[in-house]
């Protein structure tokens, strides 16, 4: 199995993962947003000769080095003239810096690295690759890699089909938290590829889309249990799919980061779902999902027709294992969403 990790970008933190656990394939960071922006909030942000130290200390360790510089919105800013070499001369530094792969969403990225550069390309989830349609299409445009769209990620009929069209390799993300379905995802990762890209900055007075999906899950947990996410007992359903899967999570402490390091290494984590999820603390303080009373979920996902108003299983699920942190005089304590005891 090879797993790719997200690292926040400076060398103290990439020493602490690498000193402390042997299960690491890759790991992963933002390069420098003032040549192509990412899709999450930038928590470091290394110059060249950060990212040149931090990959020669990976080299040592045995790990690969990605760079993510997955912005869904560049504002045409990549088609002028002048967009176009800036970008093109930092893809060159990274390049001789000897840089694994590069993470891109914007496709003229994808065949412009397969044609002028040696590391391998690999395709974001924030180009939403999610039917082996466009699977075909970025394996034509030069993809090495493919990082499938999380909302495929129960669809197993999907997957095997983008798995048989496609010689590309194929990556999981396993613990990402956001909605299923989401309809804010486009909007959103297109504010934060500007938010944490190239200027203009924006002076925006609060982030509506972040707002908005937390309040959604906080009134709505069974949400939280339609959540994209995978296991770490289940990663052995997709073995026919891929050995390659992605943790989410490029702006957590480093002891967060190991702890989702050990339980998918290990293919079992006894605890609360939530402290592996790539999700706003907001969340993962609020609920409880223990993780072992998910055994046997994913045999009704493998076959669920995503018609969630005629299925109801989600839900059923949800008011069965999901508890919420209260806080009450003699300290704080867990307390069921529903003791109804439904069958599922």
């Amino acid at each position: 199995m090879k797993l790719y990790v997200p690292h926040v970008g400076h060398l103290e933190g990439l020493e602490g993962l690498l000193e402390n656990s042997d299960d690491i394939y890759a790991v992963y960071m933002a390069g420098n947003p003032d040549y192509v922006g990412t899709g999450r909030t930038n928590i470091s942000a290394p110059g060249l000769e950060e990212i040149s130290e931090q990959t020669e200390y990976a080299h040592d360790k045995g790990v690969k080095m990605e760079i993510v510089l997955n912005s869904s919105c560049m504002g045409g800013q990549h088609l002028t003239p002048q967009g176009y070499n800036k970008i093109n001369w930092y893809f060159e530094q990274l390049n001789n810096i000897g840089i694994d792969s590069i993470t891109v969403a914007e496709p003229y990225f994808v065949e412009m690295l397969a044609r002028d550069f040696d590391m391998e390309v690999v395709v974001s989830v924030l180009s939403f690759v999610d039917s082996p349609q466009k699977a075909e299409f970025y394996e034509d445009l030069g993809a090495d890699t493919i990082v499938i769209d999380p909302v495929v990620n129960r669809d197993f009929p999907k997957l095997e089909a983008i798995k048989e069209s496609t010689s590309c390799n194929l990556k999981l993300l396993v613990n990402e938290g956001c909605l299923y379905q989401c309809p804010f995802r486009y909007a959103h990762f297109n504010f934060f590829s500007h938010a944490n890209g190239p200027g203009p900055k924006l002076n925006v007075l609060d982030d509506y889309y972040y707002h908005k999906c937390l309040s959604l899950r906080i009134n709505d947990p069974q949400q939280l249990i339609k959540s994209p996410w995978i296991r770490p007992e289940d990663l052995k359903e997709y073995r026919h799919i891929t050995d390659t899967f992605k943790i989410g999570g490029r702006t957590h402490f480093v002891n967060w980061i190991l702890n989702n390091v050990q339980a998918y290494s290990e293919e079992s984590y006894d605890g609360n779902l939530m402290d592996l999820l790539d999700c706003p603390k907001d969340i993962r303080d609020l609920f409880h999902i223990p993780n072992k009373e998910l055994e046997g979920a994913i045999s009704q996902w493998k076959q669920c027709k995503k018609v969630c108003n005629k299925c109801g299983y989600c839900k059923r699920l949800t008011e069965k294992v999901v508890r919420v942190y209260s806080s009450t005089e003699t300290g704080d304590s867990l307390e069921p969403l529903n003791t109804s005891g439904e069958s599922l």
